[in-house]
């Protein structure tokens, strides 16, 4: 198969998944977008699931190059996770010159105020 046609199917699969995975959030994703979307934090667009290069990210705000991941308990008990983590944020960071916050589940789930505080302080 020429490269042109695997680096197509790459990018179609990609943003399959990104819609799969817009479709079936999780619970602590739904919960943080339910509270930055529509423009409601300083009037900022924010996208789920977003398609970075060969990334998707959790939450994407462009007007200020952030990004915001929640992790899972597996992102810090699977080894090939925490590299895959490693390597994506090197990515977003010094390739694309993005700011990339990460919250935990349980951050999501016991304390959405200072979550809320942290985005806006990065906005």
């Amino acid at each position: 198969m020429p490269e042109g046609q695997r680096d197509l199917k790459k990018v179609n699969f990609i943003k399959q998944k990104a819609r799969e995975l817009r479709k079936n959030m999780t619970p602590e994703e739904t919960y943080l977008w339910q509270r930055i979307r529509r423009k409601q934090l300083k009037n900022l667009q924010f996208y789920r699931q977003k398609q970075l290069g060969n990334f998707i990210v959790d939450f994407y705000c462009p007007a200020r190059k952030l990004v915001i991941e929640i992790d899972g308990g597996q992102h810090y008990e699977s080894g090939e996770l925490i590299e895959r983590d490693k390597a994506r944020e090197i990515y977003l960071k010094k390739v694309l010159k993005l700011k990339v916050v990460r919250f935990t589940n349980i951050d999501i789930k016991r304390n959405m105020l200072a979550v809320m505080d942290r985005i806006l302080s990065e906005l």
